[in-house]
C-alpha cells in the first residue's frame, strides 16, 4: 500500500511541477487572464452546482403551494367528514322479503318467472329479459338494501340485449330484523 501511495505521491508532485513551470512561463497579461477564466469558470460551477438548482427549486415550490394548500384543506375537510360519519350510527335497512323483491322488480318492468326465499337467501329467475335492466335491478339492491349476489346465471338469447338470468341473493349482515 505505501508503494501505491508513493507512486500518487509522486504523480501528483510531477503535475504540480508542470503546472508550475506553465505558470512561470507565461506573461503578467497571460497570468492575469488565465486567473480571471478561472475564477469565473470557478463561480460558473458553483452557481450551476448550488445555486440554480436551489432557485429552480423554490420557484417550483412557490408555484405548487397554493395548490398543495389546497389539496391539504381539502384532505383535512374530507378527514373530519370520514370523523363525524365513524361515530354515526350504521343505516340499517329493512331485511329482504318477497314483498320488497316483488317491488324492486316491478319498478325496473322485470317480471320474474319465480321467486323463492329461504332464510337469508333469495332464489330469482328471469326469462327474457333486456340486460341492462337487470343490471340496474341488481345495483339497486347493492347499493339500498346491501344485497348481493352469490350466484348468477346468465345466458344471451337471440335478440340483442336480451338475457335469461337464473340468481341468489343474500343480503349482507348488520341487517336489523
Amino acid at each position: 500500500m505505501s508503494i501505491a501511495l508513493n507512486k500518487g505521491r509522486a504523480a501528483l508532485a510531477t503535475r504540480q511541477q508542470a503546472l508550475l513551470a506553465f505558470w512561470a512561463e507565461r506573461t503578467a497579461q497571460e497570468r492575469k487572464l488565465l486567473s480571471i477564466g478561472a475564477v469565473v469558470a470557478g463561480l460558473a460551477l458553483v452557481y450551476a452546482v448550488l445555486f440554480e438548482p436551489a432557485w429552480n427549486g423554490r420557484i417550483a415550490l412557490q408555484k405548487s403551494l397554493p395548490e398543495l394548500r389546497q389539496q391539504a384543506a381539502v384532505l383535512q375537510s374530507l378527514a373530519r367528514e370520514a370523523g363525524e360519519l365513524s361515530r354515526q350510527a350504521p343505516v340499517q335497512v329493512a331485511p329482504m322479503n318477497r314483498e320488497s323483491l316483488d317491488a324492486s322488480l316491478k319498478a325496473r318492468g322485470l317480471a320474474p318467472q319465480s321467486l323463492s326465499l329461504t332464510g337469508e337467501y333469495a332464489r330469482v329467475q328471469l326469462n327474457g329479459v333486456p340486460f341492462a335492466s337487470v343490471m340496474l335491478w341488481l345495483d339497486g339492491l347493492r347499493r339500498e338494501g346491501r344485497i348481493a349476489v352469490q350466484d348468477a346465471k346468465i345466458t344471451a338469447q337471440g335478440k340483442a340485449g336480451m338475457v335469461d338470468a337464473t340468481l341468489s341473493l343474500h343480503q349482507s349482515p348488520g341487517v336489523t330484523r
